[in-house]
Order: structure tokens, then sequence, then C-alpha cells
């Protein structure tokens, strides 16, 4: 049974109701093997942490986001793997979950020089452990955050700007020069890179075909995703209809799609790529279907076809830490000036006993990896 906690955002998710500690313990998300993360993850109440020493940073943390690579990593089929800890009190080494989220510094060592308390920062050190309520990090593991005092960046924006805003807009750069009237294709558009990529793309005048899965509610992801900026909003269903290509010709008035933008992999992947044009970009930075992705060799042969792979995480290791800080203060302001809103959202509000919060853990990862559900960000409460 589930109770809405007060104040709270409307976006918070239900917790579950209990009584509350007047002690505030450090908690963290572990796992001690890969496998599915409803069987394997568990909550720990953590050993006290040190005093930050040299170039140490203490962090408390506001928000951990759930994205689907998260997942993957628990589940040992991802190729980034976080580094086992033996500090964490469990009988074996065992991991921290948990890629990208937003944290408080609380204080620092006497070697820090990039940040202060107070300061909100991110990371670049992929898996890293953010599903944690507190961490000791070390200065090279974080980016700040720059904002203003009266910036109107909130905190999910900047929980969730690591991943997908640099990943939508090296989509959208980095691989074709598309000028302003041109088309671009992308699936999983309802994903929290397609609604950036639609943001991102409408700013600067491209046009984007949105394909998303059939479901209860249709009509009002559509709405939604064309509130955002979105052009057409197709489904793969209708996709495969044998009208799809007169109507998708009737919407682009025959112009050639130059760019394709895939996270789902599998047949509607393949479908997608029969309707780029000629010497076009198919860039795929996931997979969620699970499923290979199968391309008709005449594509490459007739049409000049050209695959990418993108991994934003691959971008971070092989730039400096002032690109890295360039790019975020680049997304900052796109956030700030209107053009990025929050993706649609859910926090879910972690409190109570190390049992109850497993609870509350896998009811939220269980529900993620749907795939149908807004974008659910761990909170831990102050405990």
């Amino acid at each position: 049974m589930f109770t809405r906690v007060c104040p709270l955002p409307a976006s918070v998710r239900y917790v579950r109701s209990f009584s509350i500690s007047t002690t505030r313990s450090a908690k963290a998300i572990i796992y001690t093997r890969n496998g599915e993360p409803t069987d394997v993850l568990t909550v720990r109440t953590l050993p006290a942490l040190a005093v930050p020493r040299g170039d140490q940073v203490k962090l408390r943390f506001k928000l951990s986001p759930v994205n689907p690579a998260d997942l993957n990593v628990i589940q040992g089929a991802y190729p980034a793997k976080p580094h086992p800890r033996d500090d964490l009190g469990t009988a074996e080494p065992a991991f921290v979950a948990g890629n990208e989220g937003l944290a408080i510094v609380e204080d620092v060592g006497e070697d820090v020089s990039v940040v202060q308390k107070g300061d909100w920062v991110i990371f670049s050190t992929p898996q890293f452990g953010t599903w944690v309520s507190e961490a000791i990090a070390r200065q090279s593991d974080i980016i700040r955050v720059p904002r203003a005092s009266n910036s109107s960046l909130s905190e999910v924006q900047a929980a969730t700007l690591t991943v997908n805003p640099p990943t939508a807009l090296a989509l959208l750069t980095q691989f074709a020069s598309l000028e302003p009237g041109e088309f671009v294709i992308q699936n999983g558009a309802n994903s929290s890179v397609g609604q950036a990529v639609i943001q991102i793309a409408h700013r600067h005048g491209l046009k984007t075909i949105n394909l998303v899965r059939d479901r209860e509610g249709i009509e009002d992801l559509k709405g939604q995703l064309k509130s955002l900026g979105a052009d057409y909003v197709m489904t793969y269903n209708e996709l495969g209809e044998k009208t799809a290509r007169e109507t998708v010709r009737d919407w682009t008035d025959s112009k050639p799609i130059r760019l394709g933008l895939n996270c789902v992999g599998g047949k509607d992947t393949t479908l997608m790529a029969r309707f780029l044009g000629q010497d076009a970009h198919l860039v795929s930075y996931g997979a969620m279907s699970k499923a290979p992705l199968s391309l008709p060799t005449s594509l490459f042969i007739f049409k000049n076809l050209t695959c990418h792979g993108y991994w934003q995480s691959r971008w971070y290791q092989q730039h400096s830490a002032e690109e890295r800080q360039s790019l975020i203060a680049e997304i900052v302001g796109m956030m700030e000036s209107g053009l990025l809103q929050e993706p649609s959202h859910e926090i879910v509000v972690l409190q109570g006993s190390d049992e109850e919060m497993q609870s509350t853990v896998k009811d939220a990862i269980g529900t993620s990896a749907s795939g149908r559900h807004k974008k659910i960000l761990f909170h831990f409460a102050d405990i």
C-alpha cells in the first residue's frame, strides 16, 4: 500500500508509510553479483564516512536517475563495469549501482580547488555509483554545475545533465550536416534522449518524424511530444502499414531523410532504415529491444547508407576536463534559456528501514524496466 508524502512536487512517486528516525545514516543501493535488478539489488546502511582529505570531496546526493543502461550494467550486459568495493560493510566485494546523479558538496579536503561547499556537482567518472545518499569522491570524478545564484536550473535538469542531453546534441551535430527544413527520423522518441532530440532539432529548424510503441493513451503521448516541438509522431505499427511510405513522402514533400537515430534495434529499426534517403546516416546509441540490428544490403549498395555508433561515456573518456566542463555549460545554457525542458519523470523517495527502501526500489525498477514509464529518479530522504 502506498501513500503520498507531503509536501512534495506532484511528480514525486508514492512511497511507503512508516516512522522516521531522527539520525541521518548513509544508504546505498548495492549488488554483489550480476542478475536481474529486482533479484540482486539490496539497500544497505553504510559505515560512517571519513572526513575528506587531500583532493577528496564529501557529497550528499539529491537525485539519482534510473537509465536503461544502469539496468544493463546490473545484468552484466554492458561494457562499462563499476569498480568492486570492499568498504561497504559486506562480506564480499560489492558494487554501488548508478551512473548519473546530482549531489551537493558538504565538505572538501585541503587540496580541492574546483568546488566548494554548497556547489552542485555531477559525475564525469563512468559508473561512479550514484544510487547512494552520501559518498566520498575525488575532485577528478566530478563536474561543477555552472549556475548563477538566480539560475532557473531545476534539480531534475541538473541530475539528468550528463547522459541524455549531450547524447541528443551529438546525434544531431556530429554525423550529418543538416540545414534548416531537413528531416530527422528517430525511434524511441518518448525516451529522454528522444525528447531532447525533438527540442534541440526544433530550435535549430530541423523537422522530426518520431516513432513510438503503440500503447494505451497513445494520442496523449503524441500530443505531449508535439508540445515539445515534434512535427510528426507515428507508431511502429503505423510505420509498417502499406500507406506509411506515402504518408512520409507527403510529410517530407519527397525530400530525402538524411539522418536516422536508433535506440531500439530489431525489426522496427530495420523498417525505419528503409525510409532513409540517399547518402543518409543511421546512428545507433542504444538497443532497448535487445534484438540485433539487421539492415538490407541494398541500403548500403544503392543508397550509400553509413552506420555509426555513439556512446556518451566514450566521449567523456576521450576529452579533457576543460572540454567536459564546456559541454556541461552549453547544456545548462540550453536548459536555462528554456530550450530544454525537464524530462517527463517521477521522483521516488526512499526512507524507512533498509527492507522498506529495498521493496520501494524494486517496485520502481520493475516499472522502469517496462520501458513505458516516465524517467525515475531516486531521492534518499534525510534520515
